[in-house]
């Protein structure tokens, strides 16, 4: 974990956010909506101190971790959007214990330190790439807030107690289109560019296999949705196995090379 004086703030600071996630998180119920309200904003931009500290320390780092804790955040700021839109959505306690739990995750594995480069577009080609596990990740969760609204029919719930399936399944594709473009993106940068952004020409290592085959997953789903009007289980299992593929490009390959090879890199 952290020790070093200079990360003493950050460390606070995360400590803080839990904190303030844990609030909804374990006593939503409890609380008025008003306070869970503000407890979230709290914990909300307590985490985006955090991540600010680590990308913009002295020295900046980032790594597995860091990466899920930025993913969380993003999604958080889509729900905190949508949620003035729908406010029926009912996912606090769960984003909540999920931003918790990825801030003290990020505590105790702050990532590699990062080298300084040359190219002023790295930064951009990053923020495409975590921007695309946003997209995908707020698509995940809509798709688990569509298993639970088809459970909720097949149990005779009240139909009015949440968003409608119809509406939680056109939101759930369009957070997968807008991932895919930033996808496409990201690898279309890495391919062209790879040797301007970080010195090297585009090499095929775990990540950027699992990253093509996450593509290649997420097109299918889209194309199977336009053209052969894939819904329900199946277009779920496939955008569930796309965002594996994805979690295993940089997540799961800088898992393993931060604390089971205890190795930096790129």
């Amino acid at each position: 974990m952290i020790l070093s004086s200079e990360s003493t703030g950050m460390v606070l600071l995360g400590l803080a956010a839990a904190a303030a996630y844990a609030v909804p998180a374990a006593a939503a119920s409890r609380i008025a909506p008003r306070g869970v309200r503000f407890a979230l904003l709290l914990a909300w931009l307590l985490h985006a101190g955090v991540l600010m500290l680590g990308l913009a320390g002295e020295p900046p780092r980032f790594g597995f971790a860091p990466a899920l804790s930025v993913t969380a955040w993003l999604v958080l700021t889509v729900y905190a959007i949508e949620s003035r839109l729908f406010p029926q959505l009912q996912a606090r306690w769960a984003l909540a214990g999920l931003g918790a739990f990825t801030v003290l995750l990020s505590l105790v594995f702050p990532g590699q330190t990062l080298h300084v480069s040359a190219s002023p577009w790295l930064p951009l080609h990053w923020a495409l790439g975590i921007a695309s596990y946003g997209m995908f990740s707020a698509a995940v969760v809509h798709a688990w807030l569509m298993t639970r609204a088809e459970h909720r029919i097949r149990q005779a719930a009240d139909p009015h107690s949440g968003v409608p399936l119809l509406t939680l399944e056109r939101l759930t594709f369009r957070f997968v289109a807008a991932g895919f473009v930033l996808l496409t993106a990201t690898l279309l940068a890495g391919w062209l560019f790879g040797e301007v952004l970080y010195g090297q020409a585009w090499r095929w290592n775990h990540k950027t296999v699992f990253s093509v085959l996450s593509w290649l997953t997420f097109a299918v789903l889209l194309l199977g949705r336009s053209r052969f009007g894939w819904r329900g289980r199946r277009a779920l299992r496939i955008l569930y196995i796309g965002s594996g593929l994805l979690l295993l490009a940089y997540v799961g390959s800088r898992f393993v090379m931060e604390v089971l090879l205890s190795r930096g890199g790129a």
